[in-house]
């Protein structure tokens, strides 16, 4: 039997005469796996005592600052990068990040899962911005090389992308591989954090790194902490950002904390503890202290 878990298996053949994608379990039973019984769930139960170990998180962004002091040492340092005949791969490479934006990012998931194995794919290549082709390389090796969490804080607004990133989103859901993407940081349309296969994160003004809110009213789907964030700068420094880029790496760490301590949830279930220990979630408190905050506003990390 593979060592591999069902879900990131190769697509089965055809069993004749069964219909298409079922399975002969008159001759072959289902493999047996894990599942945890979601029931009395509150944020003790979900993260309680964890700290992310055993947790793989890919930073999909413009690079990570390997050896930074609220980063760490990072497991794998890729970057999307073009052929003499243009084509497109994902190569190792330096633990560098020109614009400073995926190291901002990576430093908030550590701060919050000071466990899990950190992985970087570096997808913009032009400061903050890059290209759709680039996005749709390193996403689609991410999810083949089988992450538990991918972190997106970047989108683009071009819909002829619209398709391809929706069937990778799809193709991580059912790999269990959990995307949590920003929205965009200005009221436009863009993608992917408007499908209903990732975990889409706004921001709120709260400093509390673990609060994090439902949001009733769709696209956006979870607030997290996203104004005066405390983030890592290149060259070792850190500096108080603003913007939905630095929410969504709140929510990876946050679901790097469950996974690591809850190992058999899916992407949806994941998806259903965030729900049921939002703040604004019947039985979970009252609403926490407002804390009036100044910062900078950061930019959207936008792709062509």
């Amino acid at each position: 039997m593979s060592s591999l878990p069902p879900w990131r298996r190769p697509p089965r053949g055809h069993f004749p005469g069964v219909p298409a994608w079922g399975a002969p379990t008159t001759r072959s039973a289902p493999d047996p796996f894990e599942i945890t019984p979601l029931a009395g769930i509150d944020p003790d139960w979900a993260w309680g005592g964890a700290d992310g170990s055993g947790v793989r998180v890919c930073v999909i962004d413009s690079g990570v600052e390997g050896g930074h002091p609220l980063v760490g040492e990072l497991d794998r340092v890729m970057s999307v990068e073009a052929g003499d005949d243009g084509a497109l791969t994902v190569e190792p490479c330096e633990p560098t990040d020109p614009a400073g934006h995926g190291t901002a990012c990576a430093g908030v998931i550590r701060s919050v899962a000071p466990g899990a194995e950190l992985s970087s794919v570096r997808v913009l290549s032009r400061g903050k911005t890059g290209t759709g082709a680039a996005l749709l390389t390193g996403l689609g090796w991410a999810i083949d090389e089988g992450f538990d969490i991918i972190n997106l804080s970047l989108s683009t607004a071009k819909p002829d992308l619209c398709l391809a990133l929706y069937e990778l989103a799809d193709r991580a859901y059912f790999r269990r591989c959990l995307l949590v993407v920003s929205a965009h940081n200005m009221p436009v349309r863009s993608f992917p954090w408007p499908f209903a296969s990732v975990v889409s994160v706004a921001s709120h003004d709260e400093p509390d790194p673990l609060l994090h809110y439902y949001n009733p009213s769709p696209p956006v789907e979870f607030y997290a902490r996203g104004v005066g964030v405390r983030v890592a700068r290149p060259g070792g420094g850190a500096t108080r950002s603003t913007g939905n880029s630095f929410a969504a790496p709140h929510i990876s760490g946050l679901a790097a904390l469950i996974l690591g301590k809850h190992r058999s949830l899916t992407p949806f279930q994941l998806k259903s503890v965030l729900y049921s220990t939002a703040r604004n979630v019947a039985g979970n408190g009252e609403h926490a202290d407002r804390t009036d905050r100044t910062a900078e506003i950061g930019d959207p990390c936008v792709l062509s």
